[in-house]
């Protein structure tokens, strides 16, 4: 008698062959892409919802006065809606935190650091010095404002707190955005943890003193894309105007110079 085919095995050769025809569909539009101009044609970024997005705005408006005829589409996203336009193809470059766990094969993938980046401890205790480190358990007495639980931020924390056998603070609250959180703690005292870049930018508007944890919480804020996209001449073409961009003044000068005020 012949081997039975069980419906769960029926199941994933049908999720093998989608993903294959996604893949030859996906290869297909590439190689399409690959023969158009360096200066025409659009370009679909995928921007993590919660990084600080000052820099690239100004970048993008300097790249649109040197190439008006290629079109950026600039959408903030969560980290797995990002993921998912990635692996359908329906974003070129993915700008977000790394490392990211969501998806779990980088074959395909590739990535460019723009910079490193540590959370900081923001909180309302003057008795703690500057740039002394803070430890985990003296971070939790006062309450918290957070960012969802799903997003990269709220999970690199937990992690942290795990790894260090702390429990988390007290959540109040949960926001989208570090414009969010900073004016909940400014208006309510209550602590919260953001990436250096931002804190740098708007430390002035800050009414709360930041500090780093102890063991550090360390990441990077990279490009993700699919390989094949650098192949593509616009998209090697946006890669070298934003490297001469940041070459002329790193990230964190641009962004400072070109951040938004905080609400009252």
């Amino acid at each position: 008698m012949g081997k039975k085919l069980h419906l769960s095995d029926a199941g994933n050769t049908m999720l093998a062959a989608t993903h294959e025809i996604y893949g030859i569909l996906n290869q297909a539009a590439d190689e399409i892409q690959q023969t158009t101009s360096a200066t025409t044609g659009k370009i679909q970024i995928g921007f993590l919802s919660s990084v600080e997005d000052a820099a690239f705005d100004a970048f993008i408006a300097h790249y649109y006065t040197l190439h008006p005829d290629v079109e950026i589409s600039f959408r903030m996203m969560t980290r797995h809606e990002i993921w998912e336009r990635l692996e359908n193809n329906q974003i070129d470059l993915a700008i977000m935190y790394l490392p990211d766990d969501t998806i779990k094969n980088w074959k395909p993938y590739d990535s460019r650091k723009i910079i490193d980046e540590e959370l900081l401890y923001i909180h309302h205790d003057d008795t703690i010095a500057e740039d002394v480190p803070v430890r985990y358990q003296d971070a939790t007495a006062t309450p918290w404002v957070t960012y969802p639980e799903d997003y990269f931020l709220s999970h690199r924390l937990r992690e942290a707190f795990k790894n260090e056998l702390v429990d988390m603070p007290q959540g109040v609250a949960q926001f989208t955005t570090p414009y969010q959180l900073v004016q909940f703690v400014n208006r309510t005292g209550v602590n919260t943890a953001l990436p250096t870049s931002f804190y740098q930018a708007h430390k002035n508007q800050i009414k709360a003193q930041a500090n780093p944890f102890q063991p550090a919480i360390n990441f990077e804020l990279a490009f993700v894309y699919r390989k094949e996209k650098v192949d593509i001449p616009r998209i090697a073409a946006f890669f070298d105007e934003f490297n001469n961009y940041f070459s002329q003044q790193d990230y964190l000068s641009r962004l400072v110079a070109n951040r938004v005020k905080l609400g009252e």
